[in-house]
C-alpha cells in the first residue's frame, strides 16, 4: 500500500513516529517519508538513525496551517501523531493544549483536503472517552473534528479516520521509564496513586501495526479501537521491582481509576470485529456500510449498554507477562 507513496507524520520525532518509520522502511519502499515536527534537536538526532534517501525532515508546528499545506504537497497518506499529551501540563496550560490538540487538528484537516491527501489517520487516546481532564477533552474534540471532516471533502477522495488505544509500554512520559528512573536513582519505594488502578496496555509495535492495518480497512469516519489486555498498576510495580514496597500517594487531579475506550453511552454506534471495535461516526458517510470494512471483514453491533474499559476487561496481563513486555 505504501510502496512508491509519500507519507507524512506529524509529531514524527515521538515514540510512535520512530517506530512507525522503522516498520514502514522495513516492509515497504516509500517514495517519501516526511517527519513534521517543531523540535530541531530531535530531528537532528533522528536523522542519525533514519537517513535513507526517502526521508525528509520538515520543521513546523501543527498550529501553522500554511506550513502544513507546504509539507503536504503531493503527500498520499498522513498520520497525525502531534499532540500535547501530559495531563498536568494541560491542566496548567489549558489554552496551549487547545491550540495544539484542537486548532492543530483542524489545520491538519484543512491542509490535507487542500493538498488532496488520500487518507489521514489521527491518533487518539483512551482519555478521550468520557474525559475528565482537559487533555482528554481536547482529544475528544479532535476525534470529532476528524470523523466529521469526511463531510467536508465533497467529491474529493480524501478520507479521515481515528485510531484510539491505551497506554504504550515504555513510551516517553509513561510510568515504566518513570519507575525505572526512580530505581536507578536509588529509590526505596515506588509511588502508586491507587492500588485499584488499571490501564489498557500494548506494545508500541502493536500500535503501529494497528494503524497500518486501518489504512487498508477504513471507509472514513471510523474510530478504530484494538482489543488489547489490561494491567493492574500493582502488578506492573511487582514486575519491575518485585521486592520494592509501594507507597500509595493518592489519585492525581484528572486521573481515573480505570480508562474507557468504548463508552456505554455510544453502544448503539459501536461494532465488534474479531480483533477490534469500531465506533461509527455520528454523521456517517452516505451509503457506507460500516459493518463491513474495505478488507471485507465483518462486524456486528454490540449489546445494549456495552462498554469497553480497563477495569472490566476480560484479559489481564500477569506479572510474568508484564515482566516480559518490560525488559
Amino acid at each position: 500500500m505504501f510502496n512508491n507513496r509519500s507519507i507524512l507524520i506529524t509529531g514524527g520525532t515521538g515514540s510512535f513516529g520512530k517506530k512507525f518509520i522503522e516498520i514502514v522502511l522495513k516492509r515497504f519502499t516509500p517514495k517519501k517519508i516526511i517527519v513534521f515536527s517543531r523540535d530541531e534537536l530531535k530531528q537532528f538526532e533522528m536523522q542519525q538513525k533514519f537517513n535513507q534517501s526517502c526521508m525528509r525532515y520538515f520543521i513546523g508546528d501543527v498550529r501553522d496551517e500554511p506550513r502544513l499545506k507546504q509539507a503536504m504537497y503531493q503527500v498520499d497518506y498522513v498520520v497525525h501523531a502531534a499532540a500535547l499529551k501530559q495531563v498536568p501540563a494541560a491542566e496548567y496550560n489549558p489554552m496551549e493544549c487547545i491550540k495544539t490538540n484542537i486548532n492543530g487538528a483542524q489545520n491538519v484537516i484543512n491542509a490535507a483536503i487542500a493538498a488532496g491527501v488520500k487518507k489521514v489517520i489521527a491518533l487518539s487516546t483512551d482519555k478521550a472517552a468520557n474525559p475528565i481532564n482537559l487533555y482528554g477533552a481536547t482529544k475528544l474534540a479532535s476525534d470529532k473534528l476528524f470523523t466529521a471532516a469526511n463531510n467536508l471533502v465533497g467529491d474529493r477522495e480524501t478520507r479521515f479516520a481515528v485510531v484510539r488505544y491505551g497506554n504504550v509500554v515504555g513510551s516517553r512520559g509513561s510510568v515504566v521509564p518513570f519507575f525505572k528512573k526512580l530505581i536507578a536513582d536509588g529509590a526505596t519505594e515506588l509511588p502508586v496513586t491507587d492500588t485499584r488502578m488499571t490501564r489498557f496496555w500494548l506494545r508500541l509495535e502493536d500500535g503501529v501495526e494497528f494503524v497500518l492495518k486501518n489504512f487498508e480497512r477504513m471507509h472514513g469516519g471510523e474510530i478504530f479501537i484494538p482489543k488489547i489486555p489490561s494491567m493492574r498498576i500493582t502488578d506492573l510495580a511487582k514486575a519491575i521491582a518485585p521486592n520494592m514496597p509501594i507507597n500509595v500517594i493518592g489519585i492525581r487531579p484528572g486521573e481515573k481509576l480505570h480508562e474507557v475506550m468504548c463508552p456505554a453511552d455510544l453502544y448503539y454506534d459501536t461494532l465488534e470485529f474479531s480483533d477490534h471495535f469500531v465506533i461509527r461516526p455520528s454523521t456517517p458517510i452516505f451509503g457506507v456500510d460500516y459493518e463491513k470494512n474495505m478488507l471485507g471483514e465483518e462486524g456486528r453491533p454490540v449489546p445494549d449498554g456495552f462498554a469497553y474499559d480497563s477495569g472490566s476487561n476480560l484479559h489481564f496481563l500477569t506479572v510474568e507477562e508484564l515482566r516480559e513486555m518490560n525488559p
